[in-house]
């Protein structure tokens, strides 16, 4: 059965789909017209703006493991970035990606917030800023570590308790499991060292989230109260000086806050059937604005990283959450604003056909 056809041209319909951010809709319209071209169709162009389409819609979905097959597909500027967003796929790779550091991650979904946004996909908009919260202790603590919790580096990283099951350490026993496979997930197999990705990475941050609010670091009632906290800090979490591990502390409690935000909840009452629950836009900026108004009160320290007078500024124009990119910028302690991965893909599909 043959689709219906465009009321405009193919260039002009794939311009003005890619230029209104329907990557999808665009890839299966060159499809189609891939598989039964007309006479004055050019083929290498066709099947050149089919790949670049259908690569800014898998990216636009976010599926990190992707990336790496994606960008090896192309040599423009955007595909470098795309590699440096990617999760390695097997244990010992030299290029660690998000491991080593999630800040091009974290531009590129800001970007796809942006993008969702812009198309009204308010589920969408609801999952990415989800995933959002479930690497912020990672990038609270890149700039410590030296990476973003790269199970390669995690051994040399710790010392002391973690991953032990020394009941001195506060962690819990998922908290143990995930430091314990932390240590020694890139000594395997591909299989297993997949296992930790699939099931342990994205915890990883709760763990040494305990770990930066040490009371030797914080005292009782100086901030807010947002979890578990450690009376019997290892070497790892004392050795920066005070200064550097208060500001840790202030980073990481501003990631959790978020985590239990009433904007990250929403994602919890996400629809899997029945028709119900899809959030409406008025629901997520009802739940947005009671986030932001948790995440600016100043606290009995005065340490709020999103208030502090340093605290990375960015100029983000029509951001879909407001005050976002500011957040992850406060938690990761530096400017980090959405990325144009997906836009110069989409750029590169519409310079085919100018």
């Amino acid at each position: 059965m043959r689709a219906v056809p465009s009321p405009l041209p193919l260039p002009e319909a794939v311009v003005a789909l890619v230029g209104h951010h329907w990557y999808d809709a665009a890839a299966s319209m060159l499809a189609v017209r891939t598989a039964d071209p007309s006479p004055d169709d050019d083929p290498e162009l066709l099947e050149r703006a089919q790949q670049l389409a259908t690569a800014a819609k898998r990216v636009l979905d976010l599926d990190a493991e992707d990336f790496g097959p994606i960008a090896a597909g192309f040599h423009q500027p955007w595909a470098a970035s795309l590699a440096s967003a990617r999760f390695p796929l097997e244990p010992r790779e030299p290029n660690r990606g998000a491991l080593g550091s999630l800040v091009p991650l974290y531009e590129l979904m800001l970007e796809v917030v942006q993008l969702r946004s812009a198309r009204h996909e308010s589920l969408q908009v609801v999952v990415t800023a989800h995933l959002i919260g479930e690497y912020l202790g990672h990038l609270a603590w890149e700039g410590t570590l030296g990476h973003a919790g790269d199970p390669a580096r995690m051994r040399a990283s710790t010392d002391g308790l973690w991953g032990t099951d020394d009941p001195a350490c506060p962690h819990t026993s998922a908290q143990r499991a995930t430091a314990k496979r932390s240590l020694n997930a890139c000594d395997g197999d591909v299989a297993g060292y997949t296992a930790y990705l699939d099931r342990f990475h994205s915890r990883l941050g709760d763990a040494l989230s305990v770990c930066a609010m040490n009371h030797a670091t914080i005292e009782a009632g100086q901030r807010p109260d947002i979890g578990e906290t450690c009376p019997t800090p290892c070497g790892f979490a004392l050795r920066p000086s005070l200064e550097h591990r208060r500001h840790l502390d202030a980073r990481v409690r501003l990631a959790r806050i978020y985590q239990d935000s009433r904007i990250v909840a929403l994602r919890h009452h996400a629809p899997v059937g029945h028709f119900f629950g899809v959030p409406s836009v008025a629901e997520i900026s009802e739940a947005w604005l009671h986030t932001w108004d948790k995440l600016t009160q100043q606290w009995p320290d005065g340490s709020n990283p999103l208030l502090a007078p340093d605290a990375p500024r960015l100029n983000v124009p029509d951001e879909a959450l407001p005050g976002l990119s500011a957040l992850v910028s406060a938690v990761g302690g530096r400017p980090i604003g959405p990325g144009h991965v997906i836009e110069d893909i989409g750029a590169d599909v519409i310079a085919l056909f100018r």
